[in-house]
């Protein structure tokens, strides 16, 4: 059983029969100017119009990027150094490891830092946020929903309290929120919205960067000047038309999706609390899909050796700090000590998940249980 889906997700097999002529006959360079290279513009173009219907955006407004990691550095980085600036950012304690390194990066080059910390649940406020924002602050980064626990951030609040305490531009993280939640960029208010295909039964190696229009940013990557000069080098056709075809297929499930996974999820919170276990976050608006528990006594990386021998994937955390000795940036600003970090797991459920899947694995997790106990 597979409880990983926040690491990555399993392919939809209507994303790969859509994709899959521009591995064959469809292969044309879509920036040249034949027969050969038109089809291939065609079909990148008509990809930027599904993806932007989807977020309610324009197409000029879609920045096609090599995954969320990209996604983030761009909107970051491109924007604390846009027009020669050294702009200052503002962002939270719980953020994915492409913000936080993105403004260790600016913080060395001079571009004046701030990261806010976060209540017990992991949200932050506001008020706070905005209460740092300067003159000199070029960008804000709040992201939608946090990869490990699950928790919604006030992302509206941010922009209503950013937008009164100066200009500076707002950046959201929704990498994990898109299969659950429907976003839609005008209602959040947000200037940056970063996505990553391969979170929600797209390709791995593809997301995008929704960019407000008239914002400007630096390119991270130059060369060719393609996507209106923000994100140069040759596009990957097959993984738009990848990105868009996913995008559509989980806006279109995701009643059904939230309905199956939040059942699937209270039976199995409430069979395994029952054992013992807690939530880390009780009562917090958080993700649907997202389980993140607390096993009191057991080593989290002890309980997932042995989840694994029993046929179950899940995770001690985000998937980029898999084998870390480090314990998650996440949960120490959260205010939980080193040994309470170790016993923590997430589990995530996925576009394949059916209410019948928590029970079930339950069954799994409560024999390991039993048996490290």
């Amino acid at each position: 059983m597979y409880l990983d889906h926040a690491a990555t997700t399993p392919m939809r097999p209507e994303v790969w029969e859509a994709m899959a002529p521009f591995a064959g006959e469809l292969f044309g360079n879509a920036s040249g100017s034949h027969a050969v290279s038109r089809r291939a513009k065609n079909a990148l173009e008509e990809a930027r119009e599904r993806a932007a219907a989807v977020l309610g955006a324009r197409p000029g407004e879609v920045v096609f990027t090599g995954g969320g990691t990209e996604a983030d550095n761009l909107a970051v980085k491109g924007a604390a150094l846009r027009d020669g600036r050294r702009g200052g950012v503002v962002t939270t304690a719980v953020e994915h490891e492409a913000v936080l390194e993105s403004i260790r990066f600016l913080a060395g080059l001079g571009c004046p830092t701030e990261i806010v910390g976060v209540d017990q649940a992991g949200v932050v406020s506001a008020e706070e946020v905005a209460g740092r924002v300067t003159p000199t602050t070029a960008v804000v980064s709040v992201m939608t929903a946090n990869n490990e626990t699950g928790v919604c951030q006030p992302v509206g609040q941010v922009v209503a309290a950013v937008r009164e305490a100066g200009s500076a531009l707002v950046h959201t993280d929704a990498v994990q929120a898109f299969v659950s939640e429907p976003l839609d960029v005008e209602r959040l208010g947000v200037d940056l919205l970063a996505l990553a295909a391969h979170k929600f039964g797209g390709p791995k190696g593809v997301g995008l960067l929704y960019v407000r229009d008239g914002v400007r940013l630096e390119p991270l990557v130059h060369g060719g000047g393609q996507e209106l000069g923000r994100r140069s080098g040759t596009h990957d056709v097959m993984g738009a038309v990848g990105l868009a075809t996913a995008m559509e297929l989980a806006a279109a499930d995701r009643d059904r999706f939230r309905l199956e996974v939040s059942a699937a999820r209270t039976d199995f919170e409430r069979l395994l609390v029952a054992a013992g276990a807690e939530r880390t976050v009780p009562g917090a608006d958080r993700l649907v899909q997202h389980s993140h528990l607390r096993f009191p006594g057991i080593r989290n990386e002890t309980l997932l050796v042995t989840l694994d021998q029993a046929g179950l994937a899940a995770a001690a955390g985000s998937a980029c700090q898999s084998g870390a000795a480090t314990v998650s940036h996440v949960l120490t600003a959260m205010g939980m000590t080193p040994e309470q970090a170790r016993q923590c797991v997430r589990f995530s459920f996925g576009w394949t998940t059916t209410a019948a899947d928590g029970p079930a694995a339950a069954a799994l997790v409560l024999p390991a249980l039993e048996k490290l106990s």
